[in-house]
């Protein structure tokens, strides 16, 4: 039956593979059936067969099997010509043993169709319409030529000949169904992965998109806030004015300034993959100066960081991008209200996990359902953009963003990440 390493030189697949591993396994299957036939039919049924020759092409048979799968398992491309040679032996080796057994009177005769079913699935159509008509004339040449099995009593041959067809129809059934089946759940799976890595680019493509207005808009902001800093500074030493008066403009310009900060990181590394030239850091230090970077944002909010591993925290480099993304899920979870948020650290020997936990209402159905795919309508009045740039991001990286409801009230945003992509190296505990 036809088989062997890969469909053509260019469909080195994980799928293609997969089918061809199908199709040696089935080569395996139909070889031990041939063999089962071959020793016990003389025997247990009387019909009398060249066993010694019949034998010779199994051996043969099965060392070739045995060469096809050594090419697999080294990946090795092969081409549609190599692939058709290989039905081709498939035919010729059934041929043989059919012509030394009865040949077209043999009831195993309708084994032909494997090799051709099998080279539907991994030849070219021109390929496969050459089998098939390499095992029509292989049937029509049995018809006239073969080694008449020397049976006596005609009745009994009819009947074994009658009993032989049935199994061989089963057999033939059984594993053609197999075959197909497995092979339609590949295309089905393969079809999936592809609807997902367009949607995937699809939102990529939004992300880029708002990337680009985000830089613009970072460049048009700068002429404003400064404006806005000036006009601060001199209200500070305008006379008359109170303490808290003073107070809240202090605090407005801290304000100002953390916002010339992240308009000026924004400008400069919009569309940057990764912050050039950043150090590694313990994870645990870059979580805590990251929310005490986001605290002098948000002065109003209470948030504290818990360590849940108790090993030595690994050392990781993060880009600009992922901490934008931690920041959006605080800024929701400050905008849930309900009290104090807990960022919960923990890491495992190949993932980093940051659990953001707030007190407040909770995620709806369709946040829970949606979040991240596309933009959404919040409570608040934004479009949910934060979630949809974080989600991209957080995809980039290689993990996952999981959001629930906590079984007391709140919800948690979590984010998992390999760490094969961002550690630098993992620190003695």
């Amino acid at each position: 039956m036809d088989n062997s390493a890969t469909m053509r030189p260019s469909a080195e697949s994980e799928d293609a593979l997969a089918t061809l591993w199908r199709l040696v396994w089935l080569r395996w299957l139909l070889l031990c059936g041939l063999l089962a036939a071959v020793l016990l039919a003389p025997t247990s049924l009387g019909v009398p067969l060249p066993t010694a020759p019949l034998l010779l092409v199994l051996a043969l048979l099965a060392g070739f099997n045995l060469a096809v799968g050594s090419r697999l398992r080294r990946r090795e491309p092969q081409g549609a010509l190599e692939l058709g040679l290989q039905a081709a032996v498939d035919l010729v080796a059934l041929g043989v043993m059919l012509f030394l057994s009865g040949g077209a009177a043999n009831p195993l005769v309708s084994l032909l169709l494997l090799p051709v079913a099998s080279a539907a699935l991994v030849l070219p159509a021109a390929g496969a319409a050459g089998v098939a008509a390499g095992a029509i004339a292989l049937y029509s040449l049995l018809a006239v030529h073969f080694v008449p099995l020397p049976i006596a009593d005609v009745e009994r041959a009819t009947r074994l000949h009658l009993a032989g067809m049935w199994l061989t129809f089963v057999v033939s059934v059984v594993l053609i169904a197999w075959l197909i089946v497995r092979m339609t759940a590949s295309i089905r799976a393969r079809d999936a992965a592809l609807a997902a890595a367009r949607e995937q680019a699809l939102r990529d493509e939004r992300v880029v998109a708002m990337g680009a207005l985000a830089a613009g808009a970072a460049h048009e902001l700068g002429t404003p806030l400064a404006t806005i800093a000036v006009i601060a500074g001199e209200l500070e030493y305008e006379e008359g004015l109170s303490t808290a008066g003073r107070a809240d403009i202090a605090v407005l310009r801290q304000q100002l300034a953390a916002c010339k900060e992240i308009v000026t990181r924004l400008a400069s590394r919009a569309g940057a993959d990764r912050v050039q030239g950043a150090a590694a850091e313990n994870a645990d230090r870059w979580l805590d100066a990251l929310l005490g970077r986001w605290r002098s944002t948000r002065p109003g909010a209470a948030c504290f960081l818990r360590t849940a591993a108790t090993e030595g925290a690994p050392k990781i480099v993060v880009d600009e991008t992922l901490e934008q993304g931690v920041v959006n899920l605080l800024n929701n979870a400050a905008n849930a209200g309900g009290g104090t948020i807990e960022v919960v650290l923990d890491w495992q020997p190949t993932q980093l996990t940051i659990d953001i936990l707030d007190n407040g209402p909770g995620f709806s159905e369709r946040v829970l359902a949606d979040a991240g795919e596309a933009p959404l309508s919040s409570t608040t009045g934004g479009a949910g953009i934060g979630l949809l740039l974080t989600r991209a991001t957080i995809d980039r990286h290689g993990g996952r963003l999981l959001l629930s409801n906590r079984p007391r009230g709140g919800g948690c945003a979590r984010i998992e990440l390999p760490l094969a992509g961002i550690i630098a190296e993992r620190r003695a505990a």
